[in-house]
């Protein structure tokens, strides 16, 4: 059995950013990982500029920036055939005013790092919390599927969208339109940091640029996974192929359906996020579309949200569970605003795209006005790139010479 301040179950970007931040604040914490290690691919790597500002804050934007990682200043899409550029991050007034695409497990890991120099940290992974501990109606800790009892003072659930620590909490159902094919395609020679998008009548593909090779997301109509494989494996070749120059090498990197990761969209979010002892938080809380690669950014939001407001109290030893629904009071403004943005982009690109409801012979005029007028691309950078009510550092240093 093991004693801390605080149990966090779930090691990505909410988990692991909550955990360095409590150890910082001086109070012990726990953080059980299910997996041995953070290597799985076809997760979010955009760490948007609202991320990158809270580690600069932290004192530690330069070393996480020597991670592998592309700098995107720019992003855009070709609509209809036409390549528009759409949001200019460049303008931020951050430290780091461009998106850092970094595979999930480089940021995972350098956040791991920096936690363990507090030697109140411990990270405790091939370790997958099967149950709450409950006594006298709150939650003590959280016990491992192999047995072990971690009890803590408080626990943190942030693993993810598919959490079974969130049953029980009404939840609000928005719903997506589309699925996702996400693999990999090698890149040719290329101009660097090439991202984007591509929207034709009936189709929407993602490139996204990791230097030597393409993560590719294909999306479809909810639900049409099977039949896409029914068609075949050569037909869905030909459907990508036919996205244009950069996709012709996927026959290389996809041979089987093997190669190929379903992401099942999901939109909703937690009506309440906490009951004695027991606060959820990340994806765990409010399960993000993939449209602008915020949920990463959101979840360390809440993360940095969540220590702002329990550290200090939980140091002078005060009750703790009057204040947790303060975490989802702070967060919930931008919950909404980013998930209603994001069900009308659902609602009035993805799902007509897709359904090829409309032919698509030039970008929309308010496109094409962004592609024109460089002043406007930064209002997209900035919501895109800094979200509503962007979070700082305000807990607790514990250790200030480190």
């Amino acid at each position: 059995m093991s004693a801390a301040d605080i149990c966090i179950i779930g090691g990505g970007p909410a988990g692991m950013v909550a955990g360095l931040l409590f150890a910082r604040a001086g109070l012990r914490t726990i953080v059980l990982e299910k997996h041995g290690d953070f290597l799985r691919d076809f997760r979010g790597d955009t760490v948007h500029p609202s991320t990158l500002e809270l580690f600069h804050e932290l004192g530690l934007l330069d070393a996480l920036l020597r991670r592998p990682h592309n700098r995107v200043d720019e992003i855009g899409g070709r609509i209809a055939g036409h390549y528009v550029r759409i949001a200019d991050f460049r303008h931020l007034s951050v430290a780091a005013p461009y998106i850092a695409l970094m595979p999930q497990w480089e940021f995972l890991d350098f956040v791991a790092d920096a936690a363990r120099r507090y030697p109140v940290f411990a990270l405790h992974q091939n370790c997958e919390a099967a149950a709450l501990i409950e006594e006298q109606g709150r939650v003590r800790g959280g016990r491992a599927a192999d047995g072990r009892e971690f009890r803590a003072g408080l626990v943190i659930a942030a693993d993810g969208r598919d959490s079974h620590f969130r049953a029980g909490f009404p939840a609000r159902v928005i719903g997506a339109p589309m699925d996702v094919f996400w693999f990999r395609i090698p890149k040719q020679m290329q101009p660097a940091n090439d991202s984007m998008g591509v929207f034709d009548t009936g189709r929407i593909f993602v490139l996204i640029d990791r230097g030597d090779y393409w993560q590719c997301a294909f999306l479809f109509p909810k639900g049409g996974a099977d039949r896409i494989r029914a068609e075949g494996l050569d037909a869905f070749l030909a459907r990508v192929r036919a996205v244009g120059p950069e996709t012709q090498a996927v026959g290389e990197t996809v041979r089987s359906w093997d190669d190929v990761k379903l992401l099942t969209v999901t939109v909703d979010r937690l009506q309440r996020w906490d009951r004695p002892g027991l606060l959820v938080i990340g994806d765990a809380a409010h399960a993000m579309s993939p449209i602008g690669g915020v949920g990463i950014n959101l979840a360390v939001q809440d993360a940095v949200a969540a220590a702002n407001l329990l550290a200090a109290p939980m140091l002078d030893g005060a009750d703790i569970d009057p204040l947790l629904h303060g975490v989802r009071d702070r967060r919930i403004g931008a919950v909404r605003l980013t998930q209603s943005m994001q069900k009308l982009a659902q609602d009035r690109i993805i799902a007509p795209t897709l359904a090829g409801e409309t032919p698509m012979d030039e970008p929309p005029f308010l496109v094409r006005l962004l592609g024109r007028v460089g002043l406007l691309r930064r209002l997209p950078a900035r919501v895109i790139g800094l979200g509503f009510r962007p979070e700082h550092v305000r807990s607790p240093d514990a250790f200030p010479t480190r």
